[in-house]
């Protein structure tokens, strides 16, 4: 028989894998909805769909004992986010799967920025080269002044640094209280942020864009699950470099599903981009020191 420690990380493996084809597949339901219902309006249907997920929550969530500087900044987040949903349900619908896909890659790279300036975190020369070498994978998926960068492009990156900024206020939180806690006020918050916005462009859904959309909080759920599980039978360093599977089935079921031509410079970019969190996460690893930024295949919705 396998001894346990040899088959953790294959498990790891397996449950990143499944992972990505979570996150892929939401990525690939909020195209097919397509532009019909506004941004606004589909992110807040996805959480308030999403909210059947938090009953198992309730208890905790009702016996937690949240300090008024603790409510400021689940509501800060809550805003945040909110906006980041919005800016990437809009991109989703105006550029390619699988330059969502890559320039997803980015968060992770703006968090490490944002805890050296905000959390006071150490940022050492491999940060440095990491962060330079990510956003000259994202100049390369952009290419400026060889092609035309249009709102989709811009509300992705955008949405990268909200996001980033939702993560780093989500790193405070989990030091003080219960992670089950802060997923479940997120999804709490989120949804009561998105709602004005919603109610100012509101279309009224048919019942199957209303199925797509809890898809999509079905596939978000199990991927942030699935996460959890590969994290906890192995290291990010063995997890993180599988990731990159993600960019690959994204470019193929953009090819074969939507009709998008595969781009080698999105592709490369992409890759670029991953190769710096995986380095980045390897360093922090071997100094055993705790990473603070998300893991690149991580949906924000």
């Amino acid at each position: 028989m396998t001894p346990p420690a040899l088959s953790r990380p294959a498990l790891g493996v397996f449950w990143m894998l499944v992972t990505g084809l979570c996150f892929v597949a939401v990525t690939a339901l909020v195209k097919v909805l397509g532009p019909r219902i506004p941004a606004p309006e589909a992110a807040f249907l996805r959480y308030l769909l999403g909210l059947v997920f938090l009953v198992p929550m309730i208890r905790p969530l009702l016996r937690a004992r949240v300090s008024r500087r603790q409510w400021t900044l689940f509501g800060a987040r809550g805003a945040v986010h909110s906006i980041g949903v919005m800016l990437w349900f809009f991109g989703m619908t105006q550029i390619p799967l699988a330059e969502v896909t890559a320039m997803n890659y980015l968060s992770p790279v703006y968090v490490t920025i944002g805890a050296a300036l905000f959390l006071g975190e150490k940022l050492a020369l491999r940060r440095i080269l990491a962060v330079a070498a990510a956003l000259l994978g994202a100049l390369i998926i952009l290419r400026p002044g060889f092609r035309e960068v249009n709102m989709g492009h811009l509300a992705m990156l955008f949405a990268a640094v909200v996001f980033a900024a939702s993560y780093l206020l989500a790193k405070i939180l989990t030091d003080e209280l219960s992670p089950v806690v802060v997923v479940a006020m997120l999804s709490v918050w989120v949804t009561i942020g998105l709602a004005p916005f919603a109610a100012a462009v509101w279309v009224t859904p048919t019942l199957g864009e209303i199925t797509l959309l809890f898809a999509v909080a079905c596939f978000a759920t199990a991927g942030h699950y699935t996460m959890t599980l590969a994290f906890q039978a192995a290291p990010m360093t063995v997890t993180q470099p599988v990731t990159f599977l993600q960019l690959v089935w994204a470019v193929t079921l953009g090819a074969v599903v939507f009709g998008e031509p595969a781009d080698g410079w999105v592709v490369l970019g992409g890759c670029i981009i991953m190769g710096s969190i995986s380095f980045l996460t390897w360093r922090e690893a071997m100094l055993k020191r705790r990473v603070v930024a998300p893991p690149a295949p991580a949906t924000k919705v």
